[in-house]
Formats: C-alpha cells, structure tokens, sequence
C-alpha cells in the first residue's frame, strides 16, 4: 500500500462507525432529517403559507405540504434567484445547479445551500470513499490521481442577480472540494469544465496520458470515448498499458448495464472495480457500498427526506412503508429548500434490510402507447443481453412509439448505435423482441400473434451517431443524455434526419 492511501484511510476510518449507524437505524434518521428540515426551514416563507412551522408528525407533512415538481416550484426558485432572501430557506442561497437533464430544451436552476454541499454532497463522497477503503485493504487508490469528467457549464453570475451563480453541479462541486481533493484530481478545472467536448477531449487525453491515474468518474458513454481517444493517441491496445494502476470506475447516471463488457474490453482486469452511484443535481442519494451486491445503499443520513410515490397508484409514503420490487417516483426534501420535489426518476428496492435502490427510469422516459408499459430498466436489460448473445459492444439506442393509423397496428421504433453493424440484423431484431418479451410481461401480451404491437421496426447506426445529434443541439459532452425511451415522437423523428450518414 502506498504511503498516501496508508494516510487517506487512517483519516477515514473514523466514519465507519457512522456509516454503519445509518445503514442499520435508517428510520431513526430520517425521522431526525424530517424534523430538522421542519426547524430550520418552517420560518421560511414557503414553510409558512403551508405551515410546516407547526408540522408535528409525518402524516402532517404528507397532508398539508404539496407534492411537486420543477414547473410548479420554480417561482419559488425565481425568487432565490432575483436576491430574495428566507423564501424557501433561511438566508440568501448563492450555488444554483444549471441542469437541463437528458436534452430538454430548458435549463433547470436547482438550488444548492452551504448546508447541503456540506451535508450531503461532500460527506457522501467522503462516505463513498471510506467504504472502498475497508473493503479494499490494498488499495492505492490515492497514490495516483482521479480523473474526473464533469460537465460543462462553467460557474457564472446569474443574468438578473451578480451574486448568485450557475453552472453544473460538477462545478459547484470542484469550487468548494477540500486542499487534499483538488490536489488528487486531474485535470484542472479550467479543462474539466470547457463547453467544448471536443476541445476538452483532445486536452484530456493529451494531459492524462502521462498521468498515473488510479480512478475514473463519470457518466460511462463519455468515459468510453475518453479511454477510446487515449489508446488511438498513444496506439496501446486496452487502457492499462496506459494507467497501470487504474483500479476504480465511479459511475453513474446512466445503467451501466448495457456497457459492462465494453469496459471489460477496454480494462481487461479481474482487479478492476466498479461502483454505481446516485449523484444528482439536487443531492448524491446512493452509491453502491459492494459491488458483488446489485443496488445502491441508500443515504439515509445526508441531509435528505425520502418519499416515494407510487408509479401506478399515486400514493406517496416515507421510507417505513416501502415494498421491494414495486416502482416508485422518488421525492426529496432538502437543506436546500427543496420541499416534496418529484426529482423526476424512478427507483425500486433490491432489498430492505438494507435499504438499497435500483433507479429504473425517468418519470418522463417510458413507452406506454398500448400499455405495454416499457421502462428503461427494461430496454437497458433487453439490449444488453441482445449484445451479449450475439458478442457484439453497445454504444446507445433511442425508442420511440410508431402510433396506430387506419388498419395498421403500432410498434416501436428504434434507433441502435454499436461499434460494429450486425452482419445478420434481422437475427439481432428477433432477439432483441424475444428479450424484450422476457423483461416485461406486459410487452409480451401485446406482442402475442402481433395482436397490438408488431415486431420493432429498428435503424442500426455507426458508432459516433448519438455523438452527432448531440451536437446538433449544442449538448455534446458533460453530462448530457440521450433519452432512451419516449412516450413521443419527437427525439426520435428528429434523430431519422441525421441517420442516412451513419448507416
């Protein structure tokens, strides 16, 4: 072990007790978040039109404090952003996370107090952090550097109020890391937040080169391309040849499910780890505290109050009241005023005891034309066990409905990026159906005899296509998503335009 790491996990073995606390005792905790939100923000003018002040019990909570979602709150938001003080916390909030989540075409403004960057951001990491250390008592991850690949909006004063800032939470994160943080990661901030994908990209690979670089976080879409970049500039055949030592992939925002055995191509090592986290704009949620387990350990005592609303009921209940298996719409209440937030994804427990959490979707990000209810969970399962079976790399899909007209059924219409086109594509369609049937019986049903859906109508693309479109709206790179799955047409119809020089 090297003489850094040896240093890092004395400094961080005195969170493990407390780790252990909230993963054993979570209702405990969140009882205790509830009631310190309802202290400390009921003075607030928002806590006081709904009179969370003199909120004594959860079931007061979930009937007079409304449930909503970014729409709905942004006045209150408008106001924090125009200099207005104690509207939906106390004081004046400086930080706002610019995020306009998988390409919508409005920016979203999330707040983000001291408080919360201290509570939840930065003691999760630390958290997360501590956690790899004791399992790994071999670990030299701090002996090399972390090469981190945030967003790209740069931290800037808001148009309307020179006092308050926006940018990516990446960038928030960077301004306020800890002396020792921003000493083990690379690169700089200046590169690491550059709206320039492309630019950023060929800066990165030119510095990381020559770096020992012992983790890597981000999203993995923009992971793979960095890895790809560096080995076509130094000509090595898979990625350790260039970071010997790299051990850790901290990843998140995307399932990492369909690209698991492409990072295996590309790290082609048994030591080699890999671990999911929840880490979004308006807090970091849950990491996975053991690979060799599926599900990510929710963060119980890290400034949030967890709600979970019924997908298909619409019934909202705390943490106590949980099913395993069951989809639920994820609600937050934060030391940032956010209050009852539909935070837009959708989540299940792998299990209780522990409390861990499978994210399955987006609420906005489903196909459910015929009530085949198809999530994301679904197609990222189904695409990748395609992959596997027929041992080719994923890249990215797109899904969108084919709507019924006259006396032609409806099907789904996919677009499908791999780093080789299948020399038998309609051997991958019929797979990639009989999966899909496999995942979801509702799916199934429709598909019996083509009585209302028909066989996937798919366009398989070349690798770089997503790429492409993204750029077309200005939102390559960072932390920028394709939508997966919708419910319209509208992503899909305007990828078709593009799809003729990738086919």
């Amino acid at each position: 072990m090297g003489l850094v790491t040896s240093i890092a996990r004395l400094l961080f073995k005195f969170r493990e007790k407390s780790i252990q606390k909230f993963i054993k005792t979570p209702i405990e905790f969140q009882k205790a978040i509830l009631f310190n939100l309802i202290k400390q923000g009921g003075n607030s003018e928002y806590g006081k039109r709904y009179g969370i002040d003199r909120i004594k019990t959860y079931e007061q909570f979930n009937n007079q404090v409304p449930v909503v979602n970014y729409e709905e709150f942004f006045p209150q938001v408008e106001k924090v952003l125009s200099g207005d003080s104690n509207i939906i916390w106390p004081g004046k909030i400086k930080w706002f996370a610019k995020s306009s989540g998988t390409t919508n075409d409005k920016s979203k403004f999330i707040p983000v107090s001291n408080m919360s960057l201290e509570q939840n951001h930065l003691k999760a990491g630390r958290d997360l952090l501590s956690v790899y250390l004791g399992n790994y008592k071999k670990s030299n991850l701090f002996d090399g550097l972390a090469l981190a690949l945030g967003g790209s909006k740069q931290l800037a004063p808001y148009k309307k109020n020179k006092d308050v800032f926006t940018g990516d939470i990446s960038a928030i994160l960077l301004k306020n890391l800890p002396f020792w943080a921003k000493m083990l990661r690379t690169p700089n901030i200046d590169i690491a937040l550059m709206p320039d994908w492309e630019k950023k990209l060929s800066l990165m690979t030119e510095i990381t080169s020559n770096q020992n670089i012992t983790s890597l976080s981000g999203v993995p879409t923009w992971t793979i391309a960095l890895i790809k970049e560096v080995l076509k500039v130094t000509g090595k055949k898979n990625i350790l040849e260039v970071w010997p030592n790299l051990e850790l992939f901290i990843h998140g925002a995307v399932s990492f499910v369909p690209y698991e055995n492409l990072f295996k191509e590309l790290i082609p090592s048994n030591k080699m780890r890999y671990l999911e986290t929840y880490n979004a704009s308006e807090g970091f949620i849950a990491f996975q505290d053991n690979p060799e387990i599926k599900g990510m350990i929710l963060l119980t005592n890290h400034g949030i109050f967890y709600e979970f609303e019924d997908v298909y009921t619409k019934e909202v209940c705390e943490l106590s009241k949980v099913q395993i298996n069951r989809d639920y719409a994820l609600l937050i209440s934060t030391f940032s005023g956010l209050w009852r937030y539909r935070i837009g994804d959708t989540i299940k427990f792998s299990s209780i005891n522990p409390y861990r959490i499978l994210i399955t979707g987006r609420t906005k990000h489903y196909i459910n034309a015929f009530g085949e209810e198809l999530i994301v969970e679904n197609s990222d399962n189904a695409i990748s066990n395609t992959c596997k079976l027929l041992s080719m790399s994923f890249c990215n899909y797109s899904a969108a409905p084919i709507f019924i007209t006259g006396d032609k059924r409806g099907a789904h219409e996919w677009i499908i990026e791999l780093e080789k086109l299948p020399d038998n594509k309609k051997e991958f369609s019929k797979i990639l159906d009989d999966e899909l049937r496999k995942v979801n019986s509702d799916y199934d049903a429709k598909r019996f005899k083509d009585i209302a859906l028909k066989e996937p109508k798919i366009h398989f693309v070349r690798e770089g296509f997503f790429d492409f479109w993204l750029k077309t709206k200005k939102k390559l790179g960072g932390q920028n998503k394709v939508p997966r799955l919708s419910n319209e047409r509208k992503y899909i119809d305007d990828m078709i335009k593009y799809i003729k020089d990738f086919q």
